[in-house]
């Protein structure tokens, strides 16, 4: 059974954050809200985690893992990106986007694409996320918690918690969140390339 801890959306109680981190540096898998869906992250590098995930996702080692970080200086430790890239990625996070970007070599290995060095890069806007990441202190490796039989992310609480109450460690139950996924731009190339459009709005992207 997983550990299901209420925490305020707009004001995260600082104790139930140390909880939730806690769990997750100890290796744990965690449902947590973000600016779009509800997510699955772990620490990283954690492979068993990370493995875990795989199986409630039922993902290939093909599938784009994100990073969710708290700030652009952060996201330099894991992605490269030149300066026309880094005004974009200014103009536009924190917000519901992922970004694309080759890797660089702080990246675990297990992360990454097996046939090029690419990498999600996020920062979300809203508080708990935020909480988690400056009590952790580094990202968390995370992809969004879509079911295999699903079309739309999960974004109540209450439904997580009757399916995988027994598949993840913490279920943080901050409140419904947005039904769609992230807006997904490839920011490896000259031009960006939105990949997916979600609730994130993609005209800054399209050429």
């Amino acid at each position: 059974m997983s550990d299901i801890l209420e925490i305020h959306p707009e004001n995260p109680q600082a104790r139930l954050i140390s909880r939730a981190v806690d769990i997750i540096r100890r290796g744990g898998v965690v449902a947590y809200p973000t600016d779009s869906a509800y997510a699955l992250g772990c620490s990283l590098g954690e492979k068993k985690a990370v493995e875990k995930i795989k199986r409630i996702r039922q993902l290939d080692d093909k599938h784009n893992f994100t990073l969710v970080c708290a700030d652009l200086s952060e996201i330099a430790t894991y992605a490269k990106f030149d300066n026309s890239v880094f005004r974009l990625l200014k103009a536009h996070t924190p917000g519901p986007y992922t970004y694309i970007l080759n890797a660089t070599s702080e990246v675990p290995r297990l992360l990454l694409h097996p046939k090029r060095r690419a990498i999600g890069i996020r920062v979300p806007e809203h508080r708990i996320t935020h909480a988690l990441l400056e009590e952790l202190g580094a990202p968390l490796m995370s992809v969004t918690l879509i079911m295999p039989d699903d079309d739309l992310p999960m974004t109540d609480p209450e439904m997580i918690r009757d399916r995988l109450h027994n598949d993840v460690d913490l279920i943080i139950d901050g409140g419904a969140c947005q039904v769609e996924p992230t807006t997904v731009v490839d920011l490896r190339e000259r031009e960006p390339i939105v990949m997916r459009e979600g609730r994130g709005d993609a005209t800054p992207f399209q050429v």
